[in-house]
């Protein structure tokens, strides 16, 4: 049986999947993001205290990614994430200024330029720069 999701009426700018980061320091994260992956602030709500991150979304490309504050009742929830980007080696170089880990360095493979890293935050990240023709 095949299942397919027909009427999901997703609002506009969302995706049927979309990770959920759950991280100390989400404004942080927020920042890094921004600086190493190009990524635009979408909105932010706060808790009670007017500071800490309740909910917060932003767009990497078209693509939404939420993020909150880790908590007593919400603890850190981490990702590993592949991620399109225009130029692969600047997203290492940022992310490595920013204090990322590297996993491995910039590399040519059939899909495209690759690299790894993982972010302060304890998130994996796979920045790759797409072949110009579009192949895998």
């Amino acid at each position: 049986m095949k299942y397919t999701m027909k009427n999901l009426n997703i609002p506009e700018g969302y995706q049927a999947v979309m990770p959920y980061l759950i991280l100390n320091n989400a404004a942080g994260f927020i920042e890094w993001a921004m600086y190493v992956l190009d990524a635009t602030e979408k909105m932010k709500s706060f808790r009670e205290d007017g500071t800490t991150i309740a909910h917060a979304e932003i767009f990497i490309g078209e693509s939404t990614l939420m993020i909150a504050e880790a908590s007593e009742a919400w603890g850190v929830n981490t990702a590993g994430m592949f991620v399109y980007v225009a130029d692969a080696d600047t997203a290492y170089a940022r992310a490595l200024d920013r204090g990322a880990t590297s996993i491995i360095p910039p590399n040519d493979q059939p899909y495209g330029r690759t690299c790894g890293v993982t972010d302060t935050f304890g998130n994996t990240w796979w920045p790759t720069q797409a072949n110009t023709d579009g192949s895998m």
